[in-house]
């Protein structure tokens, strides 16, 4: 089941988003070598987890590209 990004004025940053990609590949790792990818529910639940983390990035990432732009040259209309 895909879950919906709510973005607020508050939403995390892409620097804090990657950082929380950087921290599951890092688990990732540590599962591998404690033989925990084997594992059909923690793998299922990884990789739901590294996929939701991954649409937060981007979403995040275009998000601050899309505010930067409309800083620097206005809003886009149409």
């Amino acid at each position: 089941m895909q879950q919906a990004i709510i973005f607020t004025r508050s939403a995390i940053s892409a620097l804090t988003a990657r950082d929380d990609l950087a921290r599951l590949e890092a688990e990732r790792l540590v599962a591998r070598r404690e033989g925990l990818l084997d594992v059909r529910a923690y793998l299922a639940d990884f990789e739901a987890e590294v996929d939701y983390r991954r649409d937060v990035y981007v979403a995040s990432a275009v998000s601050e590209i899309a505010t930067l732009r409309a800083e620097l040259f206005g809003a886009q209309v149409g």
